[in-house]
């Protein structure tokens, strides 16, 4: 690769088509090409699996929902797309691991932007819902697993016991909503996502309340 758009020797060249190699020219300076070649291969030469379930950006964010077939995955999505916040992928998420230290999804590029929706069909949610509707690609920060309740041997109701789910060698923070009748699955996942922006900044809600409950249980001094 010739930088600064200079143009290579006829003879050079010559040479160059007689060994087959490539040549090609930029105008960028060589350190700036440098260093964008050696992001883009990094991206294209990352690993990446894929994951089944549906990806969206909440309040900066990424949120993979997951769940087992017809749980709901895309429809929460919709609900989630309808409150303003971002449609990543539906139903197949590509995950790529970027030096392995943060995890970043997106859409495989036939279904980019696109949504599924039981009784409805295929949509274009950036038609539908405005080009704000969506993103290329987002940082993973949560996974959230629907399960129906019955499949539940336990519900945990204060969240203390952080856990994690891993993808490409990385713990990304996890949480199970139990599904039933009745319940705003939207709702709820938009407050994991909440919960899980104040936990980024420092600030444990579950952390909290048990330390305030500890001090009121403690025996006072008379």
């Amino acid at each position: 690769v010739v930088s600064r758009g200079f143009h290579l020797d006829p003879a050079l060249l010559a040479v160059a088509a007689e060994e087959k190699i490539a040549v090609f020219r930029t105008p960028m300076i060589t350190m700036k090409f440098i260093n964008a070649a050696t992001i883009a291969l990094e991206v294209d030469f990352s690993p990446t699996v894929t994951e089944f379930g549906s990806m969206a950006d909440i309040l900066g964010v990424g949120v993979l929902i997951r769940g087992a077939s017809g749980i709901g995955k895309s429809e929460c999505v919709l609900g989630l797309i309808e409150r303003g916040y971002s449609l990543v992928a539906d139903d197949v998420t590509r995950i790529t691991s970027l030096e392995g230290r943060e995890l970043m999804a997106t859409a495989p590029e036939l279904t980019r932007n696109h949504m599924e929706v039981r009784g409805i069909g295929i949509i274009n949610v950036a038609n539908i819902f405005g080009i704000g509707s969506i993103r290329i690609e987002k940082r993973l920060d949560l996974v959230v697993t629907l399960k129906e309740w019955q499949e539940l041997e336990a519900v945990d109701r204060i969240g203390l016991d952080q856990e994690f789910y891993e993808i490409l060698g990385l713990q990304v923070p996890h949480v199970t909503i139990p599904v039933r009748p009745g319940r705003d699955i939207a709702r709820l996942i938009e407050v994991a996502a909440m919960d899980q922006k104040l936990k980024g900044l420092g600030q444990n809600s579950a952390l909290e309340f048990n330390t305030k409950l500890l001090n009121l249980m403690e025996p006072r001094s008379t």
